[in-house]
Parts: C-alpha cells; sequence; structure tokens
C-alpha cells in the first residue's frame, strides 16, 4: 500500500511563506486605506459646493461675470418672398402662390473697435468664504462703415432707415448707477435697458434717427459703468479690435480666444492690450434674420482677464489627496523591512492605526486651508501627523532610533509631495523621479536579504 503524504500543517506552511503572507496583509491593508481617502474626499466635495453657493450668493448681489458683445447697428427692410394661400376658385379650394411683403433686421459690426476699461477689484466675504468682485468703466468708441445691403441684394427703397437702432449686450447691468449714452455721428443718443440681437437678451438699445444721411464712416463713443464678479470679457466685433484692460489686481489670468499683445503685471496690478482683426473669430461681420448668428460662435471668439484669488486652496487638497497613497505605501514600507531586517513584530492593529493618523493629515489639510493660508495649514498638518506617528513609533518599533528614522523620513515625504504640489507643470516627472529614488533605496536596503531563507527549515 503506497503511504500517502499528510497534508500541509498550516503552522509549518505559515513559517516558511511568513515574508509573502505580511507583504499580502499590507498591501490588502494599503488598500482598505483608500477608504478614509475617499470618505475625506467626499467631504472635500461637500465644501467645494458650500463654498460655490456662497460665492454664488455675493454675485448675485453684486455681479455676474461680465461678457461685453457689440454695438450692433440694427436696420430693418422689407423683402418680397413667395409663398402658398389657400383660396376658393369655382367652388373649390386650390393653393395658389403669392407674393408676399415681409418684413426683416440686418445686423452690422463695426468696422473699428476700441475699447478702454479700468476694473477696481473687492474681495467680499461670506463667513470663512471670499468672492472677488469689481468695480468697472469701460470707454467703447469706435466707426461703423455706411451700412450696405448689396450682399442681399435688397431693393434701396426697402430699407427703414428711420426705424433703424444701436445695441450692445452687456450680461449685467445692475452696476450702471447713472444714465447711460451713446454718441453716433455726433448726435447723442439715450440707452434704454433690452437687448435686440437674438441669442443676446441682456443689454441696452436706441432707436436711431437721420442713419441714411450719414457719411461713408459714422464714428461712436459711449461709456459704460458695470458691476461683475471673476471676469470680464470682450467680443472682438470690429474689422480692427483693440482692447485695454487695468487693474490693481496684482495676479490676473489672461484668458479666451486671444492673448494679450502687450502686458505688464506687477506688485501694484496689471495692464494689458490686444489687437487683432476680425480673422481670427469665427462670426461673420454682418448678417440677418434670415442667416442667424451663431451666440457659441461669439462665445468661442471672447477674451479678457480673470480677477481670482492667487491660490485655490481646495484644489491644492484635491490634489494632495490624489498623492494620499504614496506616504501610505513609504511607511508600510519602512515599517516591514523594520520587521524584517530588525525582526521587529509589527501587529496590523498598529498598521491600522498608523494608516488613520496619515489619512487624517488630508482631514486636517482641508479643515486648517480653509481659515489659514494652504502652506500654513499643509506644514501644521504634516507636524501634527509625523509628531503623532513618531510618538507611537517610539514604542511600537522598540527603539528611538528606529522611531527617528520615521520622525526624519515622514517629514522628507511630505516635503516632496508639497514640491509636487507646487510645481504643477513638472510634477509628473519631480514624481516620477522621486518614486525612482524610493524604490532605489529599498532595493539598496534589501539587496542582501535572503527570502529563501525560511523555506530551508
Amino acid at each position: 500500500m503506497t503511504p500517502t503524504t499528510p497534508p500541509a500543517s498550516p503552522e509549518l506552511f505559515r513559517k516558511p511563506h511568513a515574508p509573502i503572507l505580511k507583504m499580502g496583509a499590507i498591501m490588502v491593508l494599503g488598500l482598505l486605506l483608500l477608504i478614509p481617502l475617499v470618505m475625506v474626499h467626499s467631504v472635500l466635495a461637500e465644501r467645494l459646493a458650500r463654498r460655490d453657493a456662497a460665492i454664488k450668493e455675493i454675485t448675485a448681489t453684486w455681479g455676474n461675470p461680465q461678457v461685453i458683445f457689440g454695438p450692433v447697428l440694427i436696420v430693418p427692410y422689407t423683402h418680397v418672398q413667395k409663398a402658398w394661400r389657400e383660396q376658393t376658385v369655382g367652388g373649390r379650394v386650390e393653393r395658389v402662390e403669392v407674393n408676399e411683403q415681409v418684413r426683416a433686421r440686418a445686423f452690422f459690426l463695426p468696422a473699428v473697435l476700441k475699447a478702454e476699461g479700468q476694473l477696481s477689484p473687492t474681495r467680499l466675504h461670506r463667513g470663512i468664504y471670499e468672492a472677488v468682485v469689481y468695480d468697472g468703466t469701460v470707454m467703447i468708441s469706435g466707426s461703423f462703415a455706411y451700412p450696405s445691403f448689396a450682399e442681399w441684394k435688397v431693393d434701396p427703397q426697402q430699407i427703414l432707415w428711420d426705424e433703424a437702432e444701436l445695441a450692445i449686450s452687456i450680461t449685467d447691468l445692475r452696476g450702471a448707477r447713472e444714465s447711460l449714452n451713446v454718441t453716433l455721428g455726433g448726435q447723442v443718443y439715450p440707452l434704454r435697458p433690452g437687448g435686440s440681437v437674438e441669442g443676446f437678451t441682456s443689454g441696452l438699445h436706441t432707436p436711431l434717427t437721420g442713419l441714411a444721411s450719414q457719411p461713408a464712416t459714422i464714428p461712436f463713443e459711449m461709456r459704460v459703468a458695470l458691476r461683475g464678479s471673476r471676469s470680464l470679457r470682450v467680443a472682438p466685433v470690429g474689422v480692427n479690435n483693440e482692447v485695454q484692460l487695468a487693474s490693481t489686481w496684482p495676479d490676473p489670468s489672461f484668458q479666451g480666444a486671444f492673448l494679450p499683445t502687450d502686458r505688464k503685471v506687477g506688485p501694484e496690478g496689471f495692464s494689458a492690450r490686444w489687437q487683432m482683426s476680425s480673422y481670427g473669430r469665427s462670426f461673420p461681420q454682418q448678417w440677418t434674420e434670415h442667416s442667424p448668428l451663431v451666440p457659441a460662435a461669439v462665445t468661442a471668439s471672447l477674451f479678457g482677464v480673470d480677477l481670482v484669488p492667487v491660490v485655490d486652496s481646495y484644489r491644492y487638497v484635491e490634489r494632495a489627496i490624489k498623492y494620499g497613497v504614496l506616504p501610505i505605501a513609504l511607511l508600510f514600507t519602512a515599517f516591514f523591512l523594520f520587521e524584517v531586517i530588525a525582526a521587529v513584530r509589527i501587529h496590523p492593529f498598529q498598521y491600522t492605526l498608523v494608516g488613520m493618523a496619515l489619512c487624517l493629515f488630508y482631514l486636517a489639510l482641508l479643515a486648517l486651508s480653509e481659515v489659514v493660508s494652504f502652506g500654513a495649514a499643509y506644514w501644521a498638518g504634516a507636524a501634527a501627523a509625523t509628531l503623532m506617528i513618531s510618538l507611537y513609533s517610539a514604542r511600537t518599533l522598540c527603539g528611538g532610533q528606529r522611531a527617528g528614522v520615521v520622525a526624519g523620513g515622514l517629514p522628507a515625504v511630505y516635503g516632496f509631495l508639497f514640491v509636487i504640489l507646487r510645481l504643477q507643470d513638472y510634477s509628473l516627472l519631480i514624481g516620477t523621479a522621486g518614486l525612482f529614488v524610493a524604490l532605489g533605496l529599498v532595493m539598496y536596503v534589501t539587496r542582501k536579504i535572503d527570502w529563501y531563507a525560511g523555506d530551508n527549515r
């Protein structure tokens, strides 16, 4: 009878394969610690929503981000259009083709647009949240070419010059604290609330008189006082455009389809000048209601400046949480090496407590960054986590020297993470280089360990 081999004892299996089992347990524990990080991220999302709601409440009473589109010259006209009508002929209903006189409008943009704006920023608070708002004055001038209907083959007798009007679209007019006027062709016209361009309902307009007798070039000029928040955008409506914006805000963010031709930015504020032609935009110089303007084309061509806080701490916290697995992995690796090299036994529960302390750092970072600067919040949270873990490690690792390694290594890890967060453009490069260094250090420390030593027992 052939003797059978008895099944392997769990105790005998556990001894030679103890490092592998411990590594597996540590990896599972590290993955489980991602759950607290996800919970911290959900708290961050809730605080972001509350911040956005507070800013929305502030801007709702002050003024929204402003967009200026115009001015636009609007000239109505009539034309003949064929249509079908039902008529009774000999007791029968027949459809006959008839000519109808239809009214339409033509829209003309300026040949030259010049705008010069001065923005005075203010910080408003709602609790711990801050919003940047501004008072602004924009001088708009330029000239229109005399409206030509040759493109649409409209009979000059059908042009309704006496019903022409001028319109300009401005997102939010609550900042207008005085009567607004426009000077066109040497005559002053008072502007009335209401938009006249389809797709741009908010704005101003005014009826014009004597447009038919204007010269080939019609100059205009207007001054607009407005209130807004966060940003100011201008549409390049002219064939040639020149826009200048200045403010005492020291950290502008120039956005949109065009960047400034010239700019000066310093601690006392900024000044910027844009100069471009109509070739860079995606909407026409003139159009009719039969082929209307597409508002999305105007939106894609806007340009201007954003006045936003220099540091958005919530975005930094969000990026820090994304790197949250890095300190956990490095510290758990260090603890595991202490077990292998120094024969220190560390219970999984002790790993868990240390991992929870690392996760609490991100919650402390989020809480502190709402009341102090991000840098101060970061290092205060890092100091608290490092002190807690170092004091706990002095007993867990059975030696002050090993605890000193942890106390010196954690600030290095947090410093490395802080550099990655600050260097946004080079974060991937620096992060990859740092991981290579960390892996190389682990390989150097473990180069003489015989991982099969337990299998020879």
